[in-house]
């Protein structure tokens, strides 16, 4: 048996890179109190964001999705409820994004962009949660302060993420 050489390319070096950026982020983020319940800023997303910015849609997916496996299994959540919750969540903004991203640019920016992929994240995660683990129309009185927080999150990443992009040109 002969062993075959796995090439590597500079993308996949990217991907790495920036998925291990990401995870660190949700690291810290997992570790921060929250002063209501549930509500947490996505800082993890920058990362997301930048990425598909700089590079393209394809990368961010990745990106987000290696953040939610490995970023889980670190924090020992993997499989559990809360794993649900943020695949959820990150499948249903990057299937926003990729039907946003798919129209003419002048349709779009940065924040916009951001502000779509909160908002969704949010969505995916209480159509998990209404059918899985609350069955009851209940939860939906939460949801103007995760939308609210969604908003106001979204937005402060889509400046940070703006900064990021604009000192990357400047080198």
């Amino acid at each position: 048996m002969t062993l075959s050489a796995i090439n590597i390319s500079e993308r996949d070096h990217q991907i790495a890179k920036l998925s291990a950026i990401a995870i660190a982020l949700s690291l810290i983020e997992f570790f921060l109190p929250s002063p209501i319940p549930g509500v947490k800023p996505g800082i993890a997303n920058i990362i997301i964001l930048y990425t598909i910015f700089k590079f393209d849609l394809n990368m961010g997916i990745w990106v987000s999705l290696i953040r939610v496996f490995v970023a889980s299994i670190i924090v020992g959540s993997f499989l559990s409820p809360t794993f649900f919750l943020s695949l959820s969540g990150s499948l249903c903004s990057l299937l926003f994004l990729y039907f946003f991203k798919n129209l003419n640019r002048q349709y779009y920016s940065l924040i916009s962009f951001s502000l779509i992929a909160s908002l969704a994240h949010i969505l995916g995660q209480f159509v998990v949660v209404r059918i899985w683990i609350i069955p009851h129309n209940g939860v939906f009185y939460l949801l103007p302060i995760f939308l609210i927080s969604a908003f106001i999150f979204g937005l402060v990443n889509a400046l940070i993420t703006n900064k990021l992009l604009q000192l990357n040109t400047k080198k």
